[in-house]
């Protein structure tokens, strides 16, 4: 999978397809056609999944390495210096609505690559930075 394909998955997003929630359909039918997640995402993904797992954090990696996660459902991309300046520069458009540096991480990398970004948190929709926004609810 190139960079340059598919969409951005914030954490959200996958926590919902990982844990089989509504819209856990549509990140599926996102990741078959090319999905990517930022580095920064990507720990905050595991960071959650370790919160109250009675796995360790090396066997819950095994075991999404074995479906896909990451690999040939979803690429993780690093952040760039670029990227660095971007989620700065959003800072002050997303800070009333409580978009988290991973958020803004993932703002800033759609932005980059040109594409849209699918998430759960519906207060993305009243960010304004001129970037496509899903909701998978």
């Amino acid at each position: 999978m190139t960079e340059a394909a598919g969409t951005i998955l914030d954490a959200s997003a996958l926590l919902a397809y990982l844990r089989d929630e509504p819209g856990a359909d549509i990140v599926e039918q996102t990741m078959g056609a090319g999905a990517l997640i930022a580095s920064v995402n990507w720990a905050e993904v595991l960071s959650r999944l370790v919160d109250g797992a009675e796995q360790d954090i090396g066997s819950i990696v095994s075991r999404l390495r074995g479906r896909g996660i990451p690999g040939g459902l979803l690429a993780v991309v690093p952040l760039t210096e670029e990227d660095a300046v971007a989620i700065a520069r959003h800072r002050p458009a997303t800070r009333p609505f409580g978009l988290s540096l991973a958020d803004r991480a993932a703002l800033a990398m759609a932005q980059r690559l040109g594409v849209p970004i699918l998430t759960a948190d519906r207060v993305w929709q009243q960010v304004k930075v001129g970037i496509s926004i899903r909701l998978i609810r």
